[in-house]
């Protein structure tokens, strides 16, 4: 039987995760996962941004573990990995910035733009921040991962992620690492629910995966619409309108979505009728969701134990590629022998 392929995925460990992460990347996985080996990656490294408060980075790890298992990642099918708990991926990351020239580094849009956030709320950014993207390629690379679920808007870091393997592969002359390849699945981009291009937790605009039923409710007859829909009889405007946005991803009856958009830009249909269908079909997703949690809330050794046993593994894989990387960079010095040995 084939080797199975490796998948490496990961999220920072920042707070609850909320339907954004479900819809843009936890579907996906969840989908994945038997088919692939995969590694899920806790990425506590890169939370130089929270350093003012560890205890919160602490219980995020917590509170990412469950909300995995309640959307259904199977820890008996994947890792769960915490990225400080396999301390080689802070060794692969300064090995590797031998080969990542920094011009990649300061033009990464994504960085330069979440730099310019970071700096209208603190007096510096930390370099720890600086070379997140860096420590990014560790990981994929750490467990010599064949494939990354992204969303397109990644795709230059999975080229930046290739050139840096090959680069090593070729100046050391071993080919240590396969060349990962990003899997583009279906992934559905949310704004928040106020209408805000971007999901976040400080800005109170996210359903979160372990909300319960009235949070729902409340939260989602508060969410913005059309704000030039005053009357039901006036003619409302679906695009743009995250209410239906939100009916897009998480409401399976099709028809009725395309029924109720169609009567929405006509006129005559309220924002509040439209709103109590998508807290019905928000609760029928998160209802086994909540269900998963609190099972394994009630039994935390569980939760514990998935997560020992994902670093075990993470560090399993890790020692693996470490061995082969410092053969590669000549720097297994008492296995090969001191420079003097080998005159």
């Amino acid at each position: 039987m084939a080797e199975r392929k490796r998948i490496l995925t990961g999220i920072r460990p920042t707070g609850s995760l909320h339907l954004g992460h479900y819809a843009g990347a936890l579907k996906q996985w969840v989908e994945l996962q038997d088919d692939y080996e995969c590694f899920f990656l806790i990425a506590d490294y890169q939370v130089s941004d929270y350093v003012d408060d560890i205890d919160h980075v602490r219980r995020s790890v917590w509170e990412v573990a469950l909300d995995w298992l309640a959307v259904g990642l199977d820890p008996q099918h994947g890792h769960y990995v915490i990225e400080s708990q396999v301390p080689q991926h802070a060794e692969l990351s300064v090995l590797l910035s031998w080969y990542l020239p920094l011009g990649p580094l300061r033009k990464n849009p994504t960085l330069k733009s979440e730099m310019e956030d970071l700096e209208r709320t603190r007096k510096s950014v930390p370099v720890g921040f600086f070379i997140y993207p860096l420590m990014q390629i560790a990981n994929i690379l750490m467990p010599r991962a064949h494939l990354v679920p992204v969303g397109d808007d990644q795709l230059p870091h999975i080229e930046l992620t290739r050139d840096v393997a090959e680069r090593f592969n070729r100046e050391t002359g071993v080919d240590v690492f396969p060349l990962p390849e990003a899997r583009l699945g279906k992934v559905t981009r949310l704004v928040g629910l106020d209408g805000d291009a971007k999901m976040s937790k400080s800005k109170g605009n996210t359903i979160n995966l372990k909300d319960d039923a009235e949070t729902v409710r409340r939260k989602v007859m508060s969410m913005f619409t059309d704000p030039n829909h005053l009357r039901k009889e006036d003619p409302g405007r679906v695009e743009g309108n995250p209410v239906f946005m939100y009916h897009d991803a998480f409401n399976p009856d099709v028809d009725d979505v395309a029924n109720m958009k169609e009567h929405y830009q006509r006129g005559g249909l309220g924002d509040v009728e439209v709103k109590k269908k998508l807290i019905v079909a928000i609760d029928n997703l998160l209802d086994p969701m909540r269900e998963r949690r609190a099972h394994y809330e009630a039994r935390p050794k569980l939760v514990q134990e998935a997560l020992e046993a994902g670093c075990k593994a993470g560090n399993a894989a890790a020692d693996a590629t470490i061995d082969d990387v410092r053969r590669a960079l000549k720097l297994d010095y008492f296995d090969r022998g001191m420079p003097a040995a080998e005159k």
